[in-house]
């Protein structure tokens, strides 16, 4: 019986021995990493984030982990972000293809697909037939305000009691790209629609390309195809899927997490109006010109991006040959993992980095700065502008009477979230 025992135990020394995982020469350091699992036990499954940190205080900046049997990179911190990501871009603008989301991209588009002649003449199209179409400019304006004014129409069916803005500000967000890529608007009670804004992203892309490919079947006849070029049937599909998920969710969980904030701190709500009725006047609407004059509206959206978080992992990438990162060796294929969340909340480079102060985008005269650490996923810079300005300057967004303890926690994904919370809506009469 013992010595059978001590076989036994044998054998799992020698397999653990044969399939333990080597770390590669001069790789960053980081936690041993099980045979099999990697480090998954060290990482909390429904938040990560905390645990990135605490590996940050221990091993550095840049630190290893494994993913399974595979090596990752994860790198902390200004500095070690912008050295990778921008120094040498081109090293690591690889993409992993193991992901689940990885097989729902099929490597086309552009925030998915590797790095190469065909991701850069697919990234150079969609720039500029956006800029074609108004981007920017104030075709998109048009569209932008449209769509607020059927916001305005819903918060004041709600003005002196409360509402959730969650499916609210993800169907006008939602909206205001398919009014730029699909060329028409949905109400809000529309079958379309509601299913395109899910929130089960698998189910969700599945659907959003079901919808892309019949608009782009129905469009199909009027081009004339090139069988040997990449601008085909499949890619465009794809890149419409990238500009429809890149233009929602990131924008209305901004909006929402500007809301809490602005309801939480009444003093900088009142600010904010204030420069707004002073800058408007008369004007019917706002323009996106008109931030240059709102510098601490400017500031206070940059904020929200920045407490919004919304990206924390930003994308995941991948080494695209063996590469060096300060003393370390990055051999081709190692999935990197940027951690935004540390660059936007990293002491040093903030003067208030954990909390919400508009004072972090104003310089000691009170203009609008932006600092180097201002390193959101894009967001939709004319669109937060214009909604947010026109919202606070009809309504006062207050914390519900019945609302308990704000909840200031997120909801951890690919793309991030605040916890839903309801919005006291009053109307301000004296502006109308």
């Amino acid at each position: 019986m013992l010595g059978s025992v001590v076989l036994l135990w044998l054998f799992i020394l020698l397999l653990f021995f044969f399939i333990r995982v080597r770390r590669p020469k001069n790789f960053p350091p980081g936690p041993r990493p099980l045979p099999i699992l990697g480090n998954l036990l060290q990482l909390d499954p429904v938040n990560p984030l905390k645990d990135l940190e605490r590996l940050k205080r221990r091993y550095g900046n840049v630190f290893s982990l494994y993913i399974g049997s595979r090596p990752a990179v994860a790198l902390n911190g200004l500095e070690v972000v912008r050295e990778a990501l921008v120094t040498h871009a081109a090293e690591y603008a690889g993409r992993p293809t193991h992901l689940l989301i990885s097989h729902v991209f099929e490597g086309k588009g552009i925030v998915m697909a590797n790095y190469g002649s065909s991701w850069r003449d697919h990234r150079r199209f969609a720039l500029t037939t956006l800029r074609n179409f108004g981007v920017g400019k104030h075709p998109m304006e048009e569209r932008i305000l449209e769509e607020v004014s059927h916001i305005c129409t819903e918060l004041e069916s709600s003005a002196g009691g409360s509402m959730d803005p969650q499916h609210l500000f993800h169907l006008a967000a939602s909206n205001i790209i398919c009014s730029l890529i699909f060329g028409e608007r949905f109400e809000y009670d529309d079958p379309v629609i509601l299913t395109l804004i899910q929130r089960n992203i698998f189910h969700k892309c599945n659907q959003l390309k079901e919808h892309i490919k019949k608009v782009v079947t129905k469009h199909k006849s009027s081009r004339t195809a090139d069988g040997g070029s990449t601008f085909n049937h499949t890619q465009m599909v794809s890149l419409l899927l990238d500009l429809f998920l890149a233009g929602t969710d990131k924008t209305s969980n901004t909006l929402r997490s500007a809301m809490l904030h602005l309801m939480t701190n009444q003093h900088v709500q009142d600010r904010c109006h204030r420069e707004i009725a002073d800058v408007l006047e008369g004007r019917a609407d706002a323009s996106f010109e008109d931030r240059h004059a709102m510098p601490y509206v400017q500031a206070t959206i940059h904020e929200a991006q920045r407490m919004s978080d919304t990206v924390p992992l930003s994308v995941f990438h991948t080494t695209c040959s063996d590469t060096q990162l300060y003393s370390y060796q990055l051999p081709h294929g190692t999935m990197v993992i940027p951690n935004l969340s540390s660059v936007l909340h990293e002491e040093g480079q903030w003067k208030f980095p954990h909390e919400f102060n508009p004072e972090n985008f104003l310089n000691e005269v009170g203009e609008f700065v932006k600092p180097e650490a201002f390193l959101p996923f894009s967001a939709a810079r004319m669109e937060l502008f214009l909604v947010l300005v026109t919202l606070l300057r009809r309504f006062r967004f207050v914390w519900p009477e019945d609302g308990g303890v704000p909840d200031f926690s997120f909801i951890f994904g690919g793309i991030q979230s605040q916890k839903p919370c309801r919005l006291g809506v009053r109307l301000r009469s004296s502006e109308r």
